[in-house]
């Protein structure tokens, strides 16, 4: 299927416009998290990854500004041809910037699944090894209960788990599942 990026020129993309080495490995876990998913609710896992990858692509050329965060990756994105629901998708995971509500379960899935890897990476270095592969699920989900901790994890946008038809146990097992598969990219 054509996407108008193959991965590898998706991830050269991202190279080029992320420097910040947390952030190079939160899109890779965004990709690995999507294609689970996808896999899990019989989508296309290419292109779900292709919009984890690419999804924080101009956090720093914007400065984190939510407000603006989004609109230079979907110019970026348009310019090379990439394929528009791809583009869309990384669009809507950040309503703020745009003023319209996620409705598609593309759009919820790329919002609740980069969200969580912000989470599950918390819980991960609060363990005494700090490896992923230590964590539990329940702990992730215990976590979720706990405000004060990663205060900056919006919990509401993860439980969009439950517009594709997950449980919040169900999610964070995947999610988990997901980036203990690259641990060693993640340097956890």
């Amino acid at each position: 299927m054509g996407y108008g990026i193959e991965r590898s020129d998706a991830l050269a993309l991202l190279k080029e416009h992320v420097k910040n080495e947390n952030l190079l490995k939160h899109c890779l876990a965004a990709e690995a998290v999507m294609m689970a998913l996808a896999e899990r609710l019989g989508e296309d896992k290419d292109k779900w990854g292709l919009a984890g990858l690419l999804h924080d692509l101009d956090v720093e050329m914007v400065n984190s500004d939510l407000s603006r965060h989004t609109r230079e990756t979907e110019r970026i994105l348009r310019a090379k041809g990439v394929a528009e629901d791809i583009v869309l998708a990384i669009k809507m995971h950040n309503e703020r910037a745009h003023g319209i509500k996620r409705s598609e379960k593309f759009h919820h899935a790329l919002a609740a699944g980069e969200t969580i890897t912000g989470l599950i990476i918390a819980t991960t270095l609060v363990y005494p090894d700090k490896k992923i592969k230590s964590v539990k699920a329940k702990s992730i989900k215990k976590r979720m209960k706990e405000k004060a901790f990663a205060a900056g994890v919006d919990r509401d946008i993860i439980m969009e788990c439950e517009a594709l038809g997950l449980s919040l146990d169900e999610f964070a097992d995947l999610c988990l599942r997901a980036m203990q598969g690259i641990a060693d990219e993640l340097g956890l």
